[in-house]
């Protein structure tokens, strides 16, 4: 199975809180840097569980995004598209104790992909084009998933969208993305609870995954329950990762490749 995602490649700093913030003082916790971005997350995923793997996107070529490549090259992911001088994203993901997470994104260069920046050759051989909501709900750059899309479909490759952000949604407008969406008609929209509502329920004509976090998955209709694990370590990408799973393999390695996340600290696998 042949994967192209296409969005965000971003430096994460993940901060785990061992206290609860305390404004003026003190909240001592652990700290890690790490790759992410939802469209490298699935890539990452798809890459850990056997597939093929390519990220499309605008990444720069400073330390931020040396440090985020770097890692996604590491893990077995091709990376193909314009590289700015400055300004790669950077997002701040605070873990509370429980394992749930907040995040503060700076996307930089990402939305500033264009049309006319992809290369055709990017999408030969994709079964699957993976495309983050992220890169639909800020221009240019949903007019270079728009085209991704028309290449993906030239080539009798299969799209999928994941919606990504309630408040994303909410600020391009509901009623304006919905249109957007089913003018792109997807094969296959992720979604969870919030952005499905937000939306206005599932698109015609759309296999729909709906992801309900701690209580599973729905599948089409078919619900799922999430696999047990030992402890929740961070819920940071645990979407991305089922994502993944599904595009490879299924309901079964969307739901392992899940509880696999869920273990362990920040949104990718780990390097073997």
């Amino acid at each position: 199975m042949s994967v192209c995602t296409l969005g965000d490649l971003v430096l994460d700093v993940i901060v785990r809180l061992r206290q609860p913030l305390a404004p003026g003082a003190d909240a001592t916790s652990e700290i890690a840097l790490s790759a992410g971005g939802q469209a490298a997350n699935v890539a990452a995923w798809v890459a850990a569980l056997g597939g093929r793997a390519r990220w499309i996107g605008k990444r720069a070529d400073d330390d931020a995004g040396r440090i985020a490549a770097g890692r996604l090259s590491r893990l077995g992911v091709a990376l193909a598209g314009p590289v700015a001088a400055a300004g790669n994203g950077i997002v701040v993901s605070l873990v509370a104790p429980d394992g749930e997470r907040s995040m503060c994104p700076d996307r930089g260069v990402a939305p500033e992909l264009r049309a006319e920046e992809l290369d055709p050759a990017w999408l030969d051989g994709c079964d699957w084009l993976h495309v983050s909501g992220y890169a639909l709900l800020r221009d240019p750059i949903a007019g270079a998933a728009a085209a991704a899309v028309g290449l993906a479909r030239d080539r009798g490759a299969g799209v999928s969208v994941d919606l990504s952000s309630w408040s994303a949604i909410r600020d391009r407008g509901p009623e304006r993305f919905r249109g957007e969406l089913l003018a792109l008609a997807p094969d296959v929209v992720f979604a969870n609870e919030a952005e499905e509502r937000i939306l206005g329920g599932p698109l015609p004509g759309a296999r729909w995954i709906a992801k309900r976090g701690a209580r599973g998955c729905s599948f089409e209709g078919e619900v799922r329950a999430a696999l047990p694990v030992a402890r929740v370590v961070d819920t940071t990408g645990a979407g991305d990762a089922l994502a993944a799973g599904w595009l490879v393999g299924g309901p079964d390695l969307a739901l392992e490749a899940a509880a696999r996340c869920v273990q362990r600290s920040g949104s990718m696998p780990a390097l073997t």
